[in-house]
Parts: C-alpha cells; structure tokens; sequence
C-alpha cells in the first residue's frame, strides 16, 4: 500500500480495506500512546489492527495483507474476558468492546435464616425477612470475603455473560444405552472428573489497585487457573488501565471512585509506587456530608428510601410530607435501609450537588455572597418533602479541597489537610523525579464516579494552575459518563484485546511450572 502525500491529514485506515472494518471501535488509539515499552518493540500491526497514520509514524507502514507478519502471537479478535472489581460496582465484559455487558453492585443480600444463602444483583436486593445488606470488598476496594468474591465473579462471568445453552438431545446422554449401574439404578458418570471448567476457553483479565496485597494477588491466579481452568492471566492495575483508556502511557491519574480518592503517577505505562496517594475522600464521604446537610438544615430533612413509601401527596416546598409508610410483616434489616438510602443520597449528588469553580475557595470573602444570586436546584425526597437548595450545594463539595470548609461530621469521618485532593496531588507528585512532573502535569487523566459533579474539572484546573504556576496543565476527562464511569474496565478491553498482548499473558503452563507467584514476578 504506497503511503500518503505528506500534505494529507491524519488518515485511519485498516490493514485490508475500510470495508472489512472491524465491529469494535475501541481500539482506535496510536500504538505509541497505547502500548507499555515491553510491548512496543515487537509491534506489527495484522489485518484485525487499527492504526493511526500521521507524519510522525509514516515510516511504520502497515504490512501489505499478503505478507503476514512472522512473530505475531494471534489476531486482535480474541474471546478474553476483563473484570473490573470496586467497592460500590463490579464489572464485567468481553475485551474489545466499549462498555461492560454486566454491572453490579459489589454489595450482596445474605439471607441469615436455615439455609443461608447469597443472593447477587439489584433485582435481588429487595425487603424481606432475616436478610443483611453485605459487601466482598473492603473500603480500601480489597476483596476480604474470597468464597463470597469467588460466587459473586463467577455469577457475573459465567451465568451473565455466557448464560447456558439446553444440550442438544444428541449429546445430552439421556438417550444412551445405560452403562453399569448403581445399587439405585442411576447411570455411572465416568465423565465427572473430567467435567470442563467453566471459562476454559477464555483469557482473563482482573484489575486490582495499586496498593493491592501480594496474598490477594497470588489468591487471585489460584482461582482462576484451578476453579476456573483459564488458559491465560493478567492482573493489572486501575491507574495504568484509566491511562490506557485516554491513550496515553503516561499520565497523572486522579481516581475520585466511591470509597475513596487516588492519585497515581503512571510512566510508560508503569506505577510509580512512590506516588501512590489515597484518601477516604469519595462518594461515601460525601454521603456523609450530605446527611449532616439534612439533619442541621431548618426545618430538618427526614432520610425516607422509597421502598418504605406507600403513597405519598404532592406539597409545597417546605412543607411537611404527607404519606404513607408501607409496613412488613418482619423486621427489615439496618443495613438494607442503609443500603437503600443511598440510592437516595447518589441521586441527590447526581442532580444537586455542584463544586465552586473558583477562582479561589468558597469561603473567600465575596464568593458565599456570589453564590446565593445564583439560580438553586429543587429536589424532592421520596415522601414527598421537597426544597429549593442554593449554595448549601456547594459546601457539601468544598471540603474535598479545603479541609476547613466541610460540614461536621464524626471525628473517624474527618479529613485532614493531607487526606485533601489538592494535597493528594503535591505529595503525589513531590515523591518522583522533578523532570517527570511537566509531562505529567500535561497529562492529567481525571476518572471515577464521584468526578462527574459539576464544576469538578473546573476547580481541579484551578487549583492546579494556582499550585503549579509556571507549567502546562491539561486535563483529559472523557465527556461519556460511561466513559468515566468504566475507564479502568475500558483501558482492560483496549489492552486484552490486542494481538500483540497475546505474549504477555501469564499461560497456564507458565503458572503450573511456577506456581502462584508468577504473578509477583510478571505483573509489576
């Protein structure tokens, strides 16, 4: 294929024709934004690759169709898997396309009474007797409960994903002449042992957070090479994946997730392990700050979840509510009704809460005055109470920047200036090399639920403009709220889905020769 004139713009185009185009979309990043440098010196592209043909890379022309490349490993369209385990939602999808197919929440219903049993999934999590609201994970988003964590995967990656087919009549034995029979006529299975593992077909790729321990690592590949008989592995972290998900290989991420905040230098596609900052600084924590709002607002705002209201009448603002309160015949757990109102307080987040953009923080002087001319957001509560809310909105936000400005809250709930995102950010980038922190600083990958409040990008900008004066700031934040939502499970699809990651991959003879701690040796 003669290359194009140097004066054509950036032009994408596929190894065979546009016509043959792949379905997936996702993949449409330069190779050299993309692939970790342990990658990049085998790259050849085949006729599943996309790439990017600009005047930088013009000399790396793709190989003709006809002359197939002699070291790759495989072709783009592979059936790995990605799973992407959180505090608040888990994950789960096939590489290469652009959002998971199955999200659920890592919170699990135990049913306390004989048998006890686990239950998965919304559709599950509903009022009923001696049931407990539970979670797998810990705050730290590290899985503590492995037989629930274990239950909960396989339920996403097997039933959900790849839900089971009826054997065809043929095949299902039932029609087969009787083999030796036991004392009680059933049919001998001499086949058990040798019954196919659930996801023996599929790589399988799960991200873990940079602080994640060695004997959760090692657990890890234990389940998947035994219990689930995969063919291959890898285990990579958040950070990088979220990096990888805006294209670049370097970059400073910001992870405002639902339990906590995270700040992580990545170069070339690398951790830096001395950036790592964390804080409890994330959605529950502002949860926290919302439910001191209702209970010091006057006149006080009563937290009803919506599954306690039966029927409820319209008031007027400020009004008291007029309901209905549904009853049940047991008692319902705490931790369900905790569980409930948060999908209150989420919703409250979603369609009120708002960050001061700057310049400066809110409590400069002027800026509280500014802020009660602007237009407030009503908001109504499930039985019915309802309120106009002005620059209340705001403060509830401040205090992930300024540790003096937030709302009181328990003493184990408090942040303290270092806990702080501003701060997150200098101790962050104080603890690597000076050299890198320009690039780094150009590159800033913002992600995570709890980011999409309005006005967050805005005041992140601000601040660091204010901290950082004489450097280039930009900030990449993906517009999609999916985008942001999923980065880490999307960065997962990029890079699973790559022929060229097929020699990375832990196999399973590496893991039997090995053992379990291959996964220390590989997965840095």
């Amino acid at each position: 294929m003669a290359p194009p004139p140097a004066s054509q713009p950036a032009l994408a185009c596929w190894g065979a024709s546009a016509s043959r185009r792949p379905p997936t979309t996702v993949l449409s990043l330069q190779r050299e934004q993309l692939l970790p440098a342990a990658i990049l010196p085998n790259w050849r592209p085949n006729t599943a690759s996309r790439i990017i043909i600009t005047p930088d890379n013009m000399a790396q022309q793709p190989l003709p169709t006809t002359a197939q490349p002699t070291d790759i490993y495989g072709g783009d369209e592979v059936s790995a898997l990605v799973l992407d385990p959180g505090y608040c939602t888990t994950r789960a999808g096939f590489a290469g396309e652009d959002v998971p197919k199955s999200v659920l929440p890592s919170f699990y219903g135990h049913v306390t009474s004989d048998p006890p049993k686990d239950v998965f999934g919304d559709e599950c999590l509903i009022p009923r007797a001696d049931f407990e609201i539970r979670n797998y994970m810990n705050r730290d988003s590290i899985v503590e409960d492995w037989d629930v964590a274990t239950k909960v995967w396989e339920h996403m990656l097997v039933k959900r994903l790849q839900p089971e087919r009826p054997t065809h009549p043929s095949k299902n034995g039932l029609n087969d002449e009787p083999k030796e029979a036991d004392t009680e006529g059933d049919v001998a299975m001499e086949e058990a042992e040798s019954q196919e593992k659930p996801l023996q077909e599929n790589p399988l790729l799960i991200t873990e957070t940079p602080w994640n321990t060695p004997k959760n690592r090692e657990k890890a590949i234990e389940l998947v090479m035994e219990n689930w008989g995969c063919p291959a592995f890898w285990l990579s972290k958040t950070p990088v994946l979220a990096a990888f998900a805006a294209g670049k290989a370097t970059a400073l991420v910001i992870d405002v997730g639902g339990a906590n905040t995270s700040v992580t230098a990545i170069h070339d596609g690398m951790v830096l392990k001395r950036s790592v900052q964390r804080s409890p600084a994330g959605g529950l924590w502002l949860s926290s700050q919302i439910r001191n709002l209702w209970e010091t607002s006057e006149p006080k705002v009563n937290l009803v979840p919506t599954y306690l209201i039966e029927n409820k009448t319209a008031v007027d603002a400020l009004s008291p509510a007029q309901y209905r309160e549904r009853k049940f015949p047991f008692q319902v757990s705490d931790s369900f009704r905790l569980y409930e109102e948060e999908r209150t307080l989420t919703e409250f987040k979603e369609s009120v809460v708002e960050v001061w953009r700057g310049p400066g923080k809110l409590g400069a002087p002027g800026n509280e005055e500014y802020v009660k001319t602007q237009p407030g957001r009503v908001f109504e509560m499930p039985d019915g109470y309802n309120q106009m809310w002005r620059e209340q909105r705001f403060k509830v936000t401040e205090g992930l920047f300024d540790e003096n400005a937030g709302l009181p809250v328990p003493e184990s709930e408090r942040l303290t200036k270092g806990q702080t995102i501003p701060e997150l950010i200098k101790a962050s980038l104080s603890a690597i090399d000076v050299d890198l922190r320009g690039n780094l600083l150009a590159n800033v990958v913002v992600t995570g639920s709890t980011s999409l409040i309005n006005g967050f990008n805005d005041r992140l900008n601000n601040e660091l403009t204010a901290m950082y004066p004489g450097l280039k700031i930009k900030i990449h934040a993906a517009g999609l709220t999916s985008e942001r939502r999923f980065a880490p499970w999307i960065g997962g699809s990029i890079l699973a889905s790559l022929g060229t990651f097929h020699q990375m991959w832990i196999s399973r003879k590496e893991y039997e020769e090995n053992g379990a701690n291959i996964v220390e040796k590989r997965c840095k």
